[in-house]
């Protein structure tokens, strides 16, 4: 942490060398003439070049590092300082179309990690060794004592408990409570330190948000990708079609409309460029109608369902509580679903394989899209997943500037988002989707009501109540697991009820996931906020059930299919 706050707003090196990587990954995949294993072995010494690390002090641990992180882009698995084999060790399997991610998704780099304390409470050269020393005073274990010959405080650490009551008191600042960022980003406490004080990773916690991975000061952990495997794809000429999460208002500059984006990506190779807000529409309709009809005949309560990292954390953590979980597959899932199934008539697809890839802010998403309950049939929907990041370098290595691209028109026949399935990338979002949905007809008065009724805004635990047909419905809005589990905890004990309960892993929302660029300071975090607010505004169609061409899917594709298509499909 940096002043008591995230490390996330600033660019730094570690953004540079990340660039470098996904550039230098998307560019072998575009040069088809060079022999990949050959040209992989290359990269560190171009990444980093001369004689004299620029990042660390030793240039041959800058390399080591960059050979592991340009494996992770790979997709290929992770290995140790130990392992004697060369960088491009198994990249055969990388070298294929057809290869998909295998977990873990998220990965420390052991030989880059600063082996940082995890927690530690200490007292610093500002101890000005005052007459009231409150630091003694209040604390419960009497670790602080004074130092006769000086007057400074000092902390036994055997006794010291880290509650950090010393801390919140020194008139002076003077004491500090340091903690592993890495580990105080992850709200599901599943980063301690391996035997050499190493951050470790129990995968049986992770939840693969990525909060870790964009607030380590020293690039030490990392996620998989799959831009080399797409791109590949892409030259099979196969129908290759990407599907771009609403979150991704503002990441490409504010020029940047999603006209410009669509030509872009054509521009790419994709086939058709498509809005994951179709998705949302179809996850805020399916959603109302189960809440209605499920609370509180069935369930006390319903969460939802739409972030992975949410739903895994609330399985891991609360399995009582699991079934409270809406069974609605994300929109990610809704619309890879129902997009597969569009194009099995040979006719649309033109014969040709049909290849998916999602764009999204998370790097939970490429984890969901290998979970059982989420496929059709067995089959995944979704073949790969490209975080926001990973599809900017993509373009930026391209050659493609905005500023020469035409505007390119929303794809038929899933062109047309709502406002309500725009906004699901803020915290809030989808309950509010939801609210508009059971509100009958289209009142301005009422809209706006829902609008104000603390629905929106950026903090942690929001409370609001709607009237639904006479019966009051009491929600929360939670960002942050952190949150999640004082929310959770408080129901548990019945402090509190909810009728409808919200979860989004990062905080803020999807605008902030662990896949989306990393300088997001204050103002960055406000306007892609307002950034979908602003949407909403200008989207003609405000409610999901009245966007038409969710009525037509209802009315043709999905019919006897809602299932099917549109929920988790659990086997005993």
């Amino acid at each position: 942490m940096i002043g008591g706050k995230l490390m996330r707003g600033v660019e730094t090196r570690i953004q540079e060398i990340r660039h470098r990587i996904f550039r230098e990954v998307a560019r072998m995949a575009y040069h088809t003439e060079w022999p990949v294993d050959k040209r992989i072995e290359e990269l560190p010494y171009k990444i980093i070049p001369g004689e004299v690390g620029n990042f660390r002090n030793d240039v041959f641990l800058e390399r080591a590092i960059v050979g592991e992180r340009l494996r992770l882009a790979m997709g290929l698995p992770y290995r140790g300082a130990s392992d004697p084999a060369p960088v491009s060790q198994g990249i055969e399997e990388a070298d294929k179309p057809e290869t998909y991610y295998t977990p873990p998704l998220i990965n420390v780099i052991k030989f880059a990690c600063n082996a940082c304390p995890e927690k530690r409470v200490y007292v610093t050269d500002g101890c000005q060794g005052c007459l009231a020393h409150p630091c003694v005073e209040v604390c419960p274990k009497d670790a602080v004592s004074l130092d006769r010959t000086n007057g400074r405080s000092r902390i036994d650490p055997d006794r010291c408990i880290k509650c950090g009551q010393c801390a919140n008191v020194c008139a002076y600042h003077a004491i500090i409570i340091q903690e592993r960022p890495c580990a105080a980003a992850c709200g599901m406490d599943a980063i301690h330190s391996d035997e050499n004080g190493k951050a470790d990773i129990n995968y049986d916690k992770c939840v693969s948000c990525g909060q870790c991975l964009v607030n380590c000061p020293f690039g030490a952990i990392a996620d998989k990708s799959q831009i080399f495997q797409v791109i590949r794809a892409i030259q099979t000429g196969e129908r290759v079609y990407a599907a771009v999460a609403p979150a991704f208002v503002g990441q490409f500059g504010p020029k940047v409309t999603p006209g410009k984006l669509r030509a872009a990506m054509k521009a790419l190779g994709f086939a058709d460029v498509f809005e994951v807000a179709i998705g949302a529409d179809l996850c805020a309709v399916q959603e109302a109608e189960d809440f209605v009809k499920e609370v509180p005949e069935q369930l006390p309560f319903m969460a939802t369902s739409c972030c992975p990292a949410w739903v895994k954390h609330c399985e891991t953590k609360y399995p009582e509580l699991a079934e409270n979980l809406s069974t609605c597959r994300s929109p990610q899932q809704m619309f890879g679903a129902v997009v597969r199934e569009y194009y099995k008539d040979p006719e649309k697809n033109e014969g040709k394989r049909l290849v998916s890839v999602s764009i999204m802010p998370c790097t939970a998403k490429k984890e969901e899209i290998l979970r059982p309950e989420s496929m059709t049939n067995g089959k995944q929907d979704v073949d790969y997943v490209l975080t926001t990041t990973e599809i900017i370098r993509m373009i930026k290595k391209s050659g493609i500037v905005f500023d020469k691209v035409e505007i390119e028109a929303a794809d038929v026949p899933f062109g047309i988002g709502s406002g309500s399935g725009v906004i699901f990338g803020v915290t809030g979002g989808v309950t509010e989707a939801v609210l508009r949905r059971l509100q009958q007809g289209h009142n301005r008065v009422d809209m706006e009501a829902i609008k104000t009724s603390g629905v929106r805004g950026d903090e942690g635990i929001k409370e609001l109540t709607y009237n639904y047909n006479g019966r009051e419905i009491k929600a929360a809005v939670v960002s942050g697991l952190a949150n999640a589990d004082k929310v959770i905890e408080r129901i548990k004990n019945n402090e509190v009820h909810y009728d409808f309960v919200e979860v989004m892993a990062c905080r803020r929302g999807c605008i902030m996931g662990g896949g989306q660029p990393v300088n997001a300071g204050p103002r960055t975090k406000r306007a892609r906020m307002k950034g979908l607010y602003d949407t909403d505004v200008n989207t003609q169609i405000k409610k999901s059930n009245e966007n038409p061409m969710i009525l037509s899917l209802y009315d043709s594709l999905l019919k006897g299919k809602e299932h099917e298509l549109l929920h988790r499909n659990f086997t005993k």
